[in-house]
């Protein structure tokens, strides 16, 4: 499956979540029911996986978590905030950066219409 097959399995299904659930609920909610889902698309996806930052041929566990890897090429960051904001967008770059994948999904699921949370990153 190619990645931009896989970009749109994930919005679909983060469509999905979001006609489901609506706005409201913590970032936890969405992400475990969004991972179901993408799992049931027959995706490869994991779930908080730790990212290492690599300073001076030093490798460092910072505490950087990504919230969901699809297929090992798509990063997708859950939020659930009032509005995204520019930190959040520095985020999902870094994420980018430092696990080597070109493309993300920022997603927020606290807005009424998921259209308005959604940001496609490319590095």
């Amino acid at each position: 499956m190619n990645i931009e097959k896989n970009f749109k399995t994930v919005l679909d299904c983060s469509f999905q979540v979001h006609t489901a659930l609506g706005p409201g609920l913590l970032e936890s909610a969405y992400e475990e029911c969004l991972y179901y889902e993408l799992l049931q698309s027959g995706l490869n996806v994991e779930k908080q996986i730790p990212l290492p930052l690599i300073y001076k041929q030093v490798k460092l566990n910072a505490g950087y978590r990504v919230d969901l890897l699809v297929e090992n090429k798509v990063i997708v960051e859950i939020k659930s905030v009032e509005s995204l904001a520019d930190i959040h967008m520095a985020q999902i770059l870094t994420y980018l950066k430092l696990s080597g994948c070109k493309l993300g999904l920022l997603a927020n699921f606290n807005v009424r219409h998921l259209k308005d949370g959604i940001k496609r990153v490319i590095l």
